[in-house]
């Protein structure tokens, strides 16, 4: 009985050390706004009203054959958005 026990105790611990790891998961983002500029953001911020961004899943993807959309690789610090080529900070 006490070996049944320890193995569910075990399991227990696998199983919820299992979740806290899960919901740790660090999550991201891809915005893009009006003009086609993509950029990754792992935080869903609000957005300024009348900008055009719209945020997506991680796993989205754009359409190939859509020539507008491009993506930003350039690193930018803080919380904003692409607007005319520019990162704007918020």
């Amino acid at each position: 009985m006490k070996k049944h026990m320890t193995k569910a105790a075990v399991a227990a611990l696998l199983g919820a050390a299992g979740l806290a790891l899960a919901s740790t998961s660090a999550s991201a983002y891809i915005v893009c706004n009006e003009v086609g500029d993509c950029w990754h953001a792992h935080e869903q911020y609000a957005y300024p009203t009348g900008m055009g961004v719209v945020v997506h899943d991680d796993n989205w993807k754009w359409d190939d054959h859509d020539a507008r959309v491009h993506w930003r690789w350039h690193e930018h610090d803080g919380r904003g958005y692409w607007h005319n080529g520019v990162w704007v900070t918020f």
